[in-house]
């Protein structure tokens, strides 16, 4: 079965509410994409995340941008864009942002401003295997956690994660499409992670993971010891993924037990860094991107998108072709990929006057029939939230929570502007139309706010209201 996501209630999120879907239980036609967090909608939620295997097709999805070597430096925001702005162009962004990154010192930081979900940053090019490393800091706290995974769309999934009361280690695991198995779980000793840089590696290949750390291997993982005997299956990672780095709340009140216990306990919403900063955060300086490039499947690259050909969601089920990843309008899905496109600019004043009256009509009329755009995530990441896991996890005691200072550039750091954030879900109107223009020096100390720095607009805040959930 697939794993559960934290339970919490969308705050603030809208009327529409999305349709639940499942590998049994799939989207219906007018909504046919069911994002990472187990909705239905359109738009948004056939990009990144689409898991075709409980979508209403396999082609509802929208294919997904191919693996491009990059080496991007975390000093701006310029290649980060608001997720209510991303029509799929791998080419315009490197990353997909839900929640609130801000530049402060020539890094990027994640920010989880108190009683919010915290930043999720996707990377918009997929990997099917390769090399991926991220330096970053780490946040800390009971019931903080930071986290640099690879996540394909069918829920395979490599991770580094890092519980904000345990900062002399980073836990290592991995999922076969979702599928909870916390013995899975080693960790890797190392200096702390929130005063220190470190240089986390995932290489990846048909055959084998590595996790490495500052230049050593930490743990190896052979595909040959994932054998299931009972599903007659590898349980191993083997599907492209996007990179994402978060920062979310485990501790945060109403998620499962074991979640909470797993992430050190209870979060403090009033702890010295949002005392002095304003949130939570983590500090990232590079991500570099290296491609498997195979010669032939699995873990090529030498067409534009992968897309999937059988629900059995494996790596012999991927192709490796030349279909658009772009839709139009956040109207749009993998099977109308053109639905909502502008109409022609071209057009004299007066038409696209009446034009806008009539849509503008027909919205108020069909208001409350419209699908989902955007998706929402409650629980800061789509990785696996350790619901279960209430005895293996590190349940840390919050009074181990470090008092030292981070290093020297961490310990000035001021909040953003936060006042018109909505921080409880994943679809925030932080920013002013002059925050587009984002600073990569902000050597003043107050980070540079991301926000929707794109303009995102009431389109862009339709989500699904209640809790979110695998059933």
């Amino acid at each position: 079965m697939l794993r559960s996501l934290v339970v919490a209630a969308l705050l603030g999120a809208s009327s529409v509410a999305a349709v639940k879907c499942t590998r049994s239980s799939h989207c219906p036609e007018d909504s046919p994409c069911c994002s990472t967090y187990g909705e239905c909608g359109v738009g948004a939620y056939c990009l990144g995340g689409c898991d075709p295997t409980m979508s209403f097709s396999l082609d509802s999805c929208v294919p997904a941008p191919v693996c491009e070597d990059r080496k991007m430096k975390m000093n701006s925001l310029d290649s980060i864009v608001d997720i209510g702005k991303y029509l799929g162009d791998s080419s315009k962004a490197d990353w997909v942002a839900q929640g609130e990154p801000v530049v402060f010192q020539n890094n990027v930081l994640l920010t989880m401003p108190k009683d919010s979900v915290g930043t999720l940053l996707s990377s918009t090019v997929y990997m099917w295997y390769g090399n991926v490393k991220a330096r970053f800091k780490t946040s800390r706290g009971a019931g903080v956690i930071t986290a640099f995974i690879l996540f394909s769309d069918v829920k395979d999934e490599i991770d580094y994660e890092f519980v904000g009361t345990e900062l002399g280690d980073a836990q290592t695991n991995y999922y076969f499409q979702g599928i909870t198995n916390y013995q899975n779980s080693e960790n890797i000793t190392l200096s702390d992670t929130f005063a220190n840089f470190h240089d986390y590696e995932i290489r990846w290949t048909p055959d084998k993971i590595e996790w490495w750390v500052d230049g050593k291997l930490g743990r190896t993982l052979q595909k040959s010891d994932t054998w299931n005997a009972t599903s007659k299956n590898f349980d191993f990672p083997q599907t492209p993924s996007r990179v994402q780095l978060s920062l979310w709340p485990g501790g945060k009140e109403g998620n499962a037990e074991g979640t909470v216990a797993w992430a050190g306990g209870p979060i403090d919403w009033d702890a010295p860094d949002i005392q002095k900063s304003g949130y939570y955060f983590a500090t990232f300086s590079d991500v570099e991107i290296q491609c498997y490039n195979a010669k032939s499947g699995p873990g090529t690259n030498s067409g534009t998108s992968y897309w999937y050909k059988d629900a059995a969601g494996t790596n012999d089920t991927i192709v490796d072709g030349d279909k658009r990843h772009t839709i139009a309008s956040l109207m749009a899905t993998g099977e109308d990929m053109d639905k909502g496109k502008k109409e022609d600019k071209k057009k004299d004043s007066k038409d696209d006057k009446d034009s806008k009256d009539s849509k503008d009509k027909d919205k108020g009329d069909d208001d409350d029939d419209e699908p989902a755009t955007i998706p929402g995530g409650s629980s800061g990441a789509p990785s696996n939230d350790h619901g279960d896991d209430s005895s293996s996890g590190s349940g840390s005691d919050s009074s181990n929570t470090p008092s030292g200072n981070p290093d020297g550039d961490s310990d000035d750091t001021e909040p953003a502007d936060t006042t018109n954030c909505q921080t409880n879900s994943f679809n925030q109107d932080c920013a002013s139309s002059d925050s587009s223009k984002s600073s990569s020096s902000s050597d003043d100390g107050k980070g540079s706010n991301a926000g929707t720095r794109n303009g995102a607009s009431a389109l862009a805040i339709i989500i699904a209201g209640g809790a979110l959930f695998w059933l």
